[in-house]
């Protein structure tokens, strides 16, 4: 499974890098929606939701929530180029978009799943269609249904209320925040603009993600990610868009006619922290074994030898040595010379860390 960037008719000029406030904004509400899938950003959000969001601005966030949540609209995507514009120009695409583009876009939003949704002219014009639609997100949960009902009934209303809270998360919380993630942000996109014109364009795009597969040709890069598809890219642009509070995500949408868009977390040392699924899933088998699992308890105090180590558990030195190696290749001990002796100990910050890599590799 993955989503593939087919690069053969790829132009250099079909690459466009640059920064988003409202797709920023759009990972900041995908956060507070699912605050337990991002542990590590649960103070920030704590003290946001503590202090700055009103009551009606709570109330409309989790009414729309539909739209970030799982799926990610790309309605709140940059719609065109070029990227590095303002808020308020990113709202003014969303606020000229034919009703038809806005529906279309919304609904796939609104059903946050995968699925086949109506023609955007069915579900405005076929009553019978736009029944089936608000059944289908029900199906899902009453909070998307409510949301599809809405859009099918008073697009306009839907449009201008999504426009609104926007608006006023801006004023509430982010406007402040996006100034400091304007600046964060620009190494990454100076980075990224010099390699598309300098490096070949598919070890560009498979450096965004550890998951990130190059095929043999060097005409394809594929992302290790739920959906199956196959995009190709050029003459229709990609826009590839940095993000602070996007990790561990790595997002793709292609949504035709509009650009494809590849968001990724931008923030340094981040990505070297990811890891791949077979490292995750070497780590896991490792510890599996109740005869390494006693070893690491002895190895959580102080530095041991390989022959100590032996001594204490009535194994032969040659069986212990293996169990070691198994357990240094998965990275989770840390072995030293001292003279003559080779001490090992538990590397207890990765295993701290080991509940929260499986989470970011099952998510992203």
């Amino acid at each position: 499974m993955g989503i593939t960037l087919d690069l053969r008719s790829a132009q250099a000029a079909d690459v466009h890098v640059g920064r988003s406030p409202l797709a920023e904004l759009l990972t900041v509400l995908h956060i507070l929606a699912e605050p337990d899938h991002h542990p590590e950003a649960q103070r920030w959000t704590r003290r946001l939701l503590d202090a700055r969001l009103d009551e009606g601005l709570r109330d409309e966030m989790s009414a729309l929530s539909p739209l970030w949540a799982r799926l990610r609209c790309r309605l709140l995507f940059p719609l065109a180029a070029p990227l590095d514009g303002s808020f308020e120009d990113e709202l003014g695409h969303l606020e000229t978009l034919s009703q038809q583009e806005f529906v279309g876009l919304c609904a796939q939003g609104a059903l946050g799943f995968l699925e086949d949704v109506p023609p955007a002219r069915m579900l405005l014009h076929d009553p019978v269609a736009a029944q089936a639609y608000v059944t289908q997100c029900e199906r899902r949960s009453f909070r998307r249904g409510a949301l599809a009902y809405d859009l099918v009934t008073s697009p306009e209303r839907v449009r201008a209320r999504l426009i609104g809270f926007l608006r006023e998360c801006s004023a509430a919380f982010f406007a402040s925040e996006w100034r400091l993630l304007h600046d964060r942000l620009e190494p990454a996109v100076a980075q990224l603009r010099t390699d598309v014109r300098r490096r070949d364009l598919a070890e560009v795009l498979a450096g965004l993600s550890p998951t990130a597969v190059v095929s043999k040709d060097g005409a394809k890069v594929r992302y290790d990610k739920l959906a199956i598809a196959d995009i190709p890219v050029g003459p229709r642009p990609l826009f590839i868009i940095p993000s602070v509070h996007g990790w561990p995500h790595l997002t793709v949408k292609d949504e035709e006619p509009f650009p494809i868009v590849v968001q990724f977390a931008a923030l340094a040392g981040r990505a070297a922290e990811q890891l791949t699924l077979r490292q995750l899933h070497e780590r896991l088998t490792v510890l599996a074994s109740p005869g390494r699992m006693e070893l690491c308890r002895h190895l959580l105090g102080e530095p041991i030898t390989t022959s100590e180590l032996a001594q204490r558990l009535g194994l032969a030195d040659t069986q212990v040595s293996r169990s070691i190696r198994q357990l240094r290749e998965a990275g989770l001990i840390e072995s030293e010379r001292e003279g003559r002796y080779v001490y090992h100990r538990l590397a207890t910050s990765t295993l701290l860390r080991l509940g929260q890599d499986a989470l970011a590799t099952i998510m992203r």
